[in-house]
């Protein structure tokens, strides 16, 4: 099967791989090198880029891979100072998928709200508000012991 691409960045925390969706300039790479820069300081076990503005998904035995644009493998863009390279992993299974800038956000999100379906693939979603600050967010959901997507 091809792989399908999306306008996404995406980042291995632990074991799986946040896929972060959202239109440009809504803070997509910022979030990825955010939660990058926390395994740094030890806030977080490990985190690693997977890819930067293109992520190539994939079905694959039931879960979702992700994978780097061959030409942006190991780049990842900064507002204000330009395309770095960084250690990249080449392929990741997608646990969460952070929608930025998400019209529909709910207070008290249901379960439907709560779940995303890719390539034939449920998951498990967080949407953000735009102007929230997603960071908090995600980490709350991630390191909540009764969640146990990673």
């Amino acid at each position: 099967m091809t792989p399908t691409t999306v306008h996404a960045s995406a980042v291995l925390v632990g074991t799986r791989a946040l896929l972060i969706r959202g239109p440009s300039g809504t803070g997509k790479s910022r979030l990825a090198l955010d939660f990058i820069e926390a395994a740094r300081t030890g806030a977080l076990l490990f985190a690693r880029l997977v890819a930067d503005d293109r992520v190539h998904l994939e079905p694959a035995h039931g879960r979702l891979l992700a994978r780097p644009a061959a030409a942006l493998a190991g780049l990842i863009e900064v507002r204000g100072v330009g395309v770095l390279r960084l250690p990249y992993e080449p392929a990741a299974v997608v646990g969460l998928v952070v929608d930025l800038a998400a019209a529909e956000v709910q207070r008290l999100p249901d379960t439907a709200a709560r779940t995303t379906e890719i390539c034939s693939i449920a998951l498990p979603r967080l949407a953000v508000a735009s102007g929230d600050a997603a960071l908090p967010a995600v980490l709350a959901l991630i390191k909540s012991p009764a969640d146990s997507w990673i």
